[in-house]
């Protein structure tokens, strides 16, 4: 990792203390940047050591502790503007740190998957809380902060053992001041999987598959000590249909954010099939995403171009 004190680079990129030389593909990304002239420096967001006044441009990427103190996260994002500039910006970032963002997408008019949100501060009981669960069917409970499928599990609305499980589950979060949300299991993730669509300068790059990540109920053993999930990824021609509501969603984001006067550097889009076999929403990354450049040739090199652009 480079020491910002010996650096003449312009650019940070900035990741988390668990990996100080940026995940495998962001990796490809600073090559790619060198390769064209741009020195980069690799710099965890929390290190008390930085002056963040030392760089015109910072890159945010592999920060994927975030989630466990996300106020801490976003002071970060303002104080880098102050000197600077964040991309994405630090009022996107604030926006999408919660996935209560997709409410906001869904009175836009956009559809997402289908979901019930429980505040804290109603304190329901066990019984207020399982009247919120589907009757019938899988679903899924998970912290409106969260990433990398931390804190979340999957649970079969016909077993009344794991029922209770989910009760639990919701009533540890909710306990702790952290919104849930409870959304049906969508079963065509299992066979189709998710079909993850990356945007930069809001044109259309490439997409991946996912594949199904949630086989059971929440496990505190399973994720302690990790970052997120490990993930199955491949190459995915992204259907019509994705195509057209990702593109609704890169337009809408213009609208959600007009004072930025153009396109996100990046974003990526999320989608999974609903039971009729149509794309819905599940999330929208504007953050920290993986944008799967080891899958796409040449997607390295055109983010480079695009990030370069805006120095």
């Amino acid at each position: 990792m480079s020491t910002p004190s010996t650096s003449t680079a312009r650019l940070a990129l900035a990741t988390c203390s668990e990996l100080p030389e940026l995940d495998g593909p962001d990796q490809e990304l600073r090559a790619a940047l060198a390769e064209r002239g741009v020195p980069t420096d690799v710099v965890v967001w929390d290190d008390p050591t930085i002056d963040w006044a030392t760089y015109g441009h910072v890159l945010i990427r592999s920060t994927w502790d975030y989630t466990s103190r996300p106020q801490q996260f976003a002071d970060w994002t303002q104080r880098v503007e102050r000197t600077g500039v964040l991309l994405n910006p630090a009022q996107v970032v604030g926006w999408n740190l919660d996935k209560t963002y997709l409410r906001d997408l869904e009175q836009r008019g956009l559809p997402i998957v289908p979901t019930i949100w429980l505040d804290p501060e109603r304190h329901l009981d066990a019984r207020g809380i399982h009247t919120r669960f589907p009757a019938f069917g899988d679903f899924v409970i998970k912290p409106t902060v969260s990433a990398g499928s931390r804190d979340t599990g999957r649970y079969d609305a016909s077993v009344t053992q794991e029922r209770a499980l989910a009760i639990t589950h919701t009533k540890n979060l909710l306990g702790v001041g952290r919104h849930v949300m409870v959304q049906r299991y969508l079963s065509q993730v299992d066979t189709v999987g998710e079909t993850a669509l990356v945007y930069v300068d809001g044109q259309f790059s490439h997409a991946v598959r996912k594949g199904a990540l949630l086989e059971g109920p929440y496990r505190a053993d399973e994720t302690k000590g990790v970052l997120y999930r490990e993930e199955k990824m491949a190459f995915r021609e992204a259907s019509v249909a994705e195509r057209e509501l990702a593109d609704r969603v890169v337009a809408e984001l213009a609208d959600v954010f007009p004072e930025l006067g153009g396109p996100l550097l990046y974003t990526r889009v999320d989608l999974i099939p609903n039971d009729d076999g149509n794309p819905v929403i599940l999330e929208v990354e504007l953050i920290e995403p993986s944008l799967f450049f080891e899958h796409a040739a040449g997607s390295a090199e055109r983010f480079a171009e695009a990030l370069i652009a805006r120095l």
